[in-house]
């Protein structure tokens, strides 16, 4: 089961990677063959990144939410 989740997070974290290095090979104005424009390669890269960011957060809250550990402004303050 733990391997599964692993799969499930190491995809998304690889796409995010990719994200990255479209938008840096934009800034030093590489271009790469599916991009007919550097603007089209950096919006799909910060695309990528984004979703690869948003999924994994979204993975993390669903299993914190699932194993009832509530994030700090949750936590009921004790006297």
């Amino acid at each position: 089961m733990r391997i599964i989740a692993l799969l499930i997070l190491v995809i998304p974290g690889f796409l995010s990677v990719v994200g990255i290095k479209l938008m840096r090979d934009t800034l030093f104005q590489i271009q790469h063959p599916p991009f007919p424009a550097l603007w089209m390669q950096f919006t799909g890269g910060f695309l990528l990144l984004v979703f690869g960011i948003w999924f994994i957060a979204g993975f993390v809250l669903h299993r914190d939410r699932k194993n009832n550990k509530p994030g700090i402004r949750r936590r009921v303050k004790s006297k």
